[in-house]
């Protein structure tokens, strides 16, 4: 079993986004690009565009995503997302601008940017449909089979969605594999199962043990779990605290109505001592 959280924004960089990790990266590629009928990769470039620090690690802000770039050019970035700050689709819009202005050098010609691929794992509902696996292009409003340019394609795969989906097939599908693998629940029988099937998959978790056994590795693991937990608690203090301040206004406004200390207690939430402070 697991000993790391396989979608850990870190651990799934050291895991497909180091150079020698190319087989599994290109697995779990053609996995996702299958939807839409994509030519089969065979060949891709890793990007390792930065040294992971503590720093780096430590920032909550951090985006530690991959970047690839396949045998005819097309650029592919990467990005798993666990937590909704509620940006996800100008996030994935705006790093895929980065990598589509990124591909031309000064005073080349339009014609030779490359197309952009961005792929975002996540585990809440980003787009508000039944699948967990959507994609994007920019098609023309009226004419739905007029494609303005294929430059242009976002993937967004739903964790939640598909952990929720019915009669899995990991015998043929070979990113229902993929994503089974990528759920830290998963039992040591069917990680069995997935490597005996997928020699991708046996190397991703063969890297992932290798990882388990370095120090640094799992110092930077934990300091990477501990500014998502940071995030989190503070983005619930933040709730709480923007509740409190709504339940005082709405307080207020009952008091100068003349409404009982019992009925703006139940309305609010807040305690009668709470209530009786405001009236001071």
């Amino acid at each position: 079993m697991h000993k790391f959280k396989p979608l850990n924004d870190f651990i799934f960089g050291k895991t497909f986004g180091e150079k020698g990790d190319e087989e599994q990266l290109l697995s779990l590629l053609n996995a996702i690009l299958a939807k839409t009928k994509h030519k089969k990769l065979v060949k891709i470039e890793i990007v390792e565009h930065r040294t992971f620090t503590a720093e780096i690690v430590g920032d909550k802000t951090s985006i530690l995503d991959i970047r690839a770039v396949a045998e005819d050019g097309t650029r592919i970035n990467i990005e798993v997302q666990l937590r909704d700050y509620g940006n996800m689709d100008r996030r994935s819009l705006f790093y895929w601008s980065r990598e589509f202005a990124g591909g031309l050098a000064k005073g080349e010609d339009y014609s030779l940017l490359s197309n952009v691929i961005a792929i975002n794992i996540v585990n809440f509902e980003a787009v508000a449909v039944d699948d967990f696996h959507t994609v994007f292009h920019l098609w023309e409003d009226t004419h739905r089979d007029c494609l303005l340019t294929d430059a242009l394609e976002i993937h967004f795969i739903d964790m939640k969605k598909f952990k929720a989906l019915p009669g899995k097939d990991i015998k043929n599908n070979s990113l229902h594999r993929w994503l089974t693998f990528f759920d830290q629940n998963i039992s040591d029988d069917t990680l069995k199962e997935l490597m005996a099937m997928d020699t991708a998959i046996y190397k991703a978790n063969e890297k992932m043990e290798f990882l388990a056994n370095d120090k640094e590795v799992l110092r930077l693991y934990h300091l990477r779990e501990m500014a998502q937990i940071d995030y989190n608690s503070g983005m619930k203090k933040a709730k709480d605290e923007g509740r409190t301040e709504r339940s005082i206004e709405i307080a207020r406004n009952a008091l100068k109505m003349n409404m009982s200390v019992d009925d703006i207690s139940k309305l609010t939430g807040l305690s009668r001592q709470q209530i009786e402070d405001i009236k001071i």
